[in-house]
């Protein structure tokens, strides 16, 4: 159904619900928990996306954790909802705390083989591509930048 909603008008709202979220962080201060994937191709490149709201940096795919949904299929449901792409050999490789807007996020680190060729809907995610860790692409933040690497060798990639 929101397919019928024209994309410039999409992305409009993704910014709009992006920016009532972050005010209600700030107030409530709630506890988060999210997933981030290293998907990495066969030449050992790692997937990265940009959204179309928040903060215009280059990152892995994820989002929140549902209630009653484990790590790796939020992290499954995640990547193919953003990109497309499937994950094989999915393992949860760590957990970080982070700030976010107030909030404790609990990000968990989920890592494995991408599977197809990531297709940005251009409403949500408005580019997505592989990329080696000596050429990772600008903007992103210092600390994404600093971790990666180790996340990609935690998997073995």
């Amino acid at each position: 159904m929101l397919h019928l909603i024209p994309a410039p008008v999409h992305r409009g709202l993704y910014r709009l619900a992006h920016r009532l979220r972050s005010h209600w962080w700030r107030l409530r201060k709630p506890r988060l928990n999210g997933c981030r994937v290293v998907a990495l191709d066969e030449a050992g490149r790692v997937l990265l996306i940009r959204h179309s709201y928040g903060s215009s940096s280059w990152m892995p795919p994820g989002g929140g954790i549902g209630r009653a949904e484990s790590v790796l299929a939020a992290a499954l449901r995640e990547l193919r909802e953003e990109t497309g792409c499937g994950l094989d050999g999915a393992v949860h490789i760590a957990t970080i705390e982070e700030e976010v807007h107030g909030a404790a996020n609990y990000v968990h680190i989920v890592a494995g083989r991408a599977q197809g060729q990531p297709r940005p809907d251009h409403r949500e995610v408005v580019e997505a591509a592989f990329f080696g860790l000596d050429v990772l692409p600008a903007p992103m933040s210092d600390l994404l930048r600093e971790r990666l690497p180790g996340w990609v060798r935690e998997f073995g990639g």
